[in-house]
């Protein structure tokens, strides 16, 4: 009777065991969902390179540069071709001396084109309308891997006169649409001993630990985390010689990711982005208003004609004190974020309110995960 009582007993366990693990997968499927490999890491060796460069736009409508910077490089150009100027013969408004920056995607080739972004130098007032000279790009190391020309597109505009002013978008920052010309690539280097490593865009060692689970049930026992950013994968032997469409094969692994629990503070805009995965322990929440709001109204006071009398301003303060009725939360010890969110939101908590509240939440403890406060 016992072995049988037992049995039982053994068995609601391990139903209830089960129904658990299947209420914390599915709570784990509402906060994450499955997002793909090529969504959540890089592989390694494969990035982009910054360049920049300085340059001239020329044909701006009188709103170039007026400080000697933009003549100096006037000057400068114009010995390039033979032609020898002084610095009092140069006199325009419409050159400006502008920085050309732009990102140099992996695995660019020789004669494709990137996008420029224009940007000034000195005191001129808008970019509208004008085309940027030929201007090497290098980087970091000093060699040129493109050159930019063409026309800059602001999006904006600026018009006025002595007394008003109208403006649109930013005029003293534009783009070239492909407007350089890659002349040297870069070697990429991102599969070495038949192997390659994936990088994580957000370091989290469960997420790694899942990423390589994914990637065995797949491909057999070739991937391994090394830390929290880092998953290094074998090549399989069907794919010695292929890398590239083995990291496409990769690419298109689903991975259900995980994240640290944490409430981001925006105190300037009042904005609160709180993660689903917060915890709040037992807590009450006390919330009420005290507006006390104080309005001068002086009164001018004119003696009657003839009286001899002084006209006097004679002051009047209007005190006025209102307080709202506090009301009391009670926050279970499972609570979670949504129920803060409604809780809060029963009572009439602005977003400013909210801020306060969850620095008090935090303060006593009660908030499990990072309070980020911008």
């Amino acid at each position: 009777m016992f072995r049988r009582l037992y049995k039982v007993v053994f068995c609601f366990l391990c139903i209830f065991g089960i129904l658990g693990a299947i209420l914390v997968e599915s709570e784990a499927n509402e906060l994450a969902p499955s997002v793909r490999l090529k969504d959540l890491a890089v592989v390694e060796g494969a990035r982009s390179n910054q360049l920049t460069g300085i340059g001239l736009v020329v044909g701006l409508p009188g709103t170039g540069d007026r400080s000697g910077m933009a003549m100096r490089m006037i000057r400068n150009m114009a010995e390039q071709y033979g032609l020898s100027l002084g610095t009092r013969e140069i006199r325009s408004r419409n050159v400006a001396a502008v920085t050309v920056t732009c990102n140099l995607p992996p695995f660019t080739r020789e004669g494709q084109t990137v996008d420029v972004l224009v940007s000034t130098l000195g005191d001129a007032k808008s970019l509208d309308g004008g085309v940027l000279l030929q201007t090497p790009l290098k980087a970091a190391n000093g060699n040129v891997y493109a050159v930019a020309q063409g026309p800059v597109t602001t999006g904006g505009f600026a018009a006025g006169g002595a007394a008003t002013q109208v403006s649109k978008n930013i005029t003293t920052t534009g783009r070239i649409p492909g407007g350089a010309i890659v002349e040297r690539d870069v070697p990429m280097e991102y599969a070495s001993d038949s192997k390659l490593s994936l990088l994580l865009r957000q370091p989290d060692f469960t997420t790694a630990q899942r990423l390589a689970l994914s990637i065995n049930n797949k491909f057999g026992q070739i991937a391994v985390p090394l830390d929290a950013a880092r998953v290094e994968v074998a090549f399989p032997p069907a794919y010695a010689q292929y890398p590239a469409s083995f990291v496409a094969s990769l690419e298109q692994l689903e991975v259900r990711p995980d994240s640290v629990a944490r409430v981001v503070v925006n105190e300037r805009t009042g904005t609160v982005v709180m993660g689903g995965n917060v915890k709040i322990s037992a807590v009450a929440v006390t919330h009420g208003n005290l507006t006390v709001a104080v309005a001068e109204a002086p009164q001018v006071v004119q003696p009657e004609p003839f009286a001899g009398g002084q006209t006097a301003v004679v002051p009047r303060t209007e005190v006025a004190v209102e307080e709202q009725q506090g009301r009391v939360i009670s926050m279970p010890a499972t609570a979670t974020v949504t129920e803060l969110v409604d809780a809060l939101n029963s009572i009439g908590a602005t977003p400013r309110d909210v801020i306060t509240i969850l620095q008090s939440i935090n303060e006593a403890g009660a908030l499990h995960g990072e309070l980020v406060v911008m």
